[in-house]
């Protein structure tokens, strides 16, 4: 085994409270790719600065390679004396590394490098910071939350960099299927210790449910333990008892260990409150078009929304989803077309940039309107440090002002307001940013549980393919030009069909082209005639073709149910990868038989 290049050793680290970290370790070697996971405020981030070395340990040992370089992803960048980007990304860079990398970076990360770091945004500082740390190509890159605020193409793009990188990686994600791709082992950090897994995150949510069952477990034997020996200090003669202190000593230490055993945080428990049932059609747009200047945003697109559908809508940042989430829903009037809006809808909404929430304002005067100590949730009065515990928020957290909430508790926050209101349909944009994954794993199962309706702007893959019905995306996805198309089903099934129909055009496309003629015999050469096996080809391709096209009619008919997917997610799965195959099939043979016909009109003509 290679020696660690960075290791991390019984570290502990309080802030005056319960500590942080109570004996977490790391250990990173060459090649590592290491996502560390845990939940919000268990210390991933403080980890992750340790082994940077912006923070020190209060003891453990800390060791780094002397020659060994590492970079930290920064969430709030230093631009001071920087002019450009450019600038401040080629400052990452050390003696004999490539400039080029940094345009390279820039380009796919969506700047010129000419901005000035002083009028970004927080994204684009994000993608500035992205490039700096990546660009040297360092022994070690420890990666806090890269996809946020990045959109799918380039989360695509970049899980495809840190694959193929050189360097060690720990990464820090809430992005499910950015973890699966990329990571190779897991640590988990738990209750102020950490656990390895060497293998990546697709195993880590099994393996995490098994040690918390062993632990369970175990507990149940300590307390069984227990009641032997109290039942042995109460019905022991008294003169064996007096000589046993060893024994008695054993007791008050499993006690100890009983009383201060820290079980797992809790989970977030909440259910949405009831709201007066809206009418069967919610939205109805009808050619709706939107242009800034001379950018069409959306060209005519027209929708019928349900009650009970559930709709993601996907695109590159800039293609107008957020401008088209606000038409639908009303906030934004069409340049032409029409909007029209469905009965007794109660809205609420998660704005991506957590606009509603004043910084100054506590927690427990934002739940409850400034209406005192109770709020009501579906027709109950309940008092408010009550409704927080649900959420994860401890009784002494009501006078704490937002400010000084983590991105992750402040997402939980304005998810524990919304849920807290009657409404029949959800607006969630970008509702996945800053939950971990517990947390996530409940805005799922409240969104594909919840009995109105759903539309929600979101990056995740993981997320869209397990909650919506159908999905919203470009037509021409690395160049938005205002076409929308609504696709049945999550992501996945979005690229399945797409798939479907590139291939379609491609087929079209080699029909219309001009058959090239087949080089006629020489003169005086002997006349070539087909093969038997080119015969027999000829003759069955077309019956075959036909077989084909009927399976694929077949399929499309059961597809073309709008409730399939919802009702069945395994078979419209099964269906859209049987039609991917029979339309693969299908061109194959075209092609065979327009080769063979063209062959048999040049033989005998």
């Amino acid at each position: 085994m290679a020696p660690p290049i960075l290791k991390l050793d019984d570290i502990f680290l309080s802030f005056g409270g319960a500590p942080l970290l109570a004996g977490a370790s790391l250990q990173i070697e060459a090649g590592d790719k290491i996502c560390l996971v845990g939940r919000n405020g268990s210390g991933k981030s403080t980890l992750l600065k340790i082994a940077a070395g912006l923070v020190e340990a209060q003891s453990g040992e800390v060791f780094r390679h002397p020659s060994s370089t590492v970079r930290y992803l920064e969430q709030a960048p230093d631009f001071a004396g920087f002019n450009t980007v450019q600038a401040y990304a080629e400052a990452g860079l050390g003696p004999g590394d490539d400039p080029y990398r940094v345009t390279y970076l820039l380009s796919h990360l969506g700047l010129t490098g000419e901005e000035d770091p002083r009028m970004l945004s927080g994204g684009e500082s994000r993608r500035a910071a992205l490039a700096r740390v990546m660009a040297p190509e360092p022994d070690i890159l420890l990666l806090d939350e890269p996809t946020n605020h990045l959109d799918l193409p380039t989360i695509e793009w970049l899980e495809g960099e840190l694959q193929k990188t050189r360097s060690a990686l720990v990464l820090i994600s809430h992005d499910r299927r950015f973890l699966e791709k990329v990571s190779t082992a897991t640590v988990w950090l738990d209750r102020g210790t950490s656990r390895r897994l060497d293998r990546g995150f697709a195993h880590f949510e099994a393996w995490r449910d098994q040690v918390l069952e062993a632990e369970e477990l175990e507990r149940h034997k300590l307390g069984k333990s227990i009641e032997r020996e109290e039942h042995w200090l109460r019905y022991g003669v008294t003169a064996r008892r007096k000589r046993n202190m060893r024994r008695l000593g054993e007791l008050q230490t499993m006690r100890s260990n009983y009383r201060g055993h820290k079980g797992p945080q809790g989970t977030v428990q909440a259910t949405v409150s009831d709201a007066q049932e809206s009418g069967k059609l919610v939205i109805e747009a009808d050619k709706i078009t939107k242009s800034f200047g001379e950018r069409a945003i959306v060209t005519p697109f027209s929708i019928r929304v349900h009650r009970g559908d559930c709709i993601g809508l996907v695109g590159p940042n800039g293609a107008g989803k957020t401008t088209l989430l606000k038409m639908l829903t009303g906030q934004l009037a069409p340049d032409s077309g029409t909007v029209k809006l469905g009965t007794n809808l109660e809205i609420a909404t998660l704005d991506q940039k957590r606009e509603d929430l004043d910084p100054e304002d506590t927690l427990a005067n934002y739940l409850t309107d400034g209406r005192g100590e109770n709020l009501l949730v579906n027709g109950e009065q309940r008092h408010v440090t009550g409704y927080m515990k649900e959420f994860l928020f401890q009784p002494e957290q009501a006078r704490t002002p937002i400010r000084n909430l983590s991105g992750g508790e402040r997402a939980r926050l304005m998810l524990a307001r919304i849920l807290s209101r009657p409404t029949n349909l959800l607006i969630l944009d970008e509702p996945t940013n800053d939950l971990d994954i517990e947390t996530l794993d409940l805005l799922q199962e409240i969104v594909a549980g919840f009995p109105g309706t759903v539309i929600l702007v979101s990056h995740d893959r993981d997320f869209l393919d397990r909650t919506v019905t159908s999905t919203i995306a470009p037509a021409v996805p690395d160049a938005p030009d205002g076409r929308w198309i609504e696709y049945a089903g999550g992501y996945s099934d979005m690229l399945v069909q797409r798939k479907g129909a590139l291939e379609e055009r491609r087929k079209a496309e080699k029909a219309a082209e001009k058959p090239k003629t087949q080089e006629a015999p020489a003169p005086g050469s002997s006349k070539v005639k087909l093969s038997f096996k080119q015969k027999f080809a000829l003759e069955n391709l077309p019956k075959e073709m036909a077989k084909a096209e009927a399976e694929i009619a077949k399929r499309e008919q059961v597809m073309a149910d709008p409730n399939l997917f919802t009702r069945d997610p395994a078979a419209f799965n099964r269906l859209a990868s049987e039609m991917e195959k029979l339309r693969a099939g299908l061109t194959k043979m075209e092609e065979e038989w327009l080769e063979l016909e063209m062959l048999r009109e040049e033989l005998e003509g």
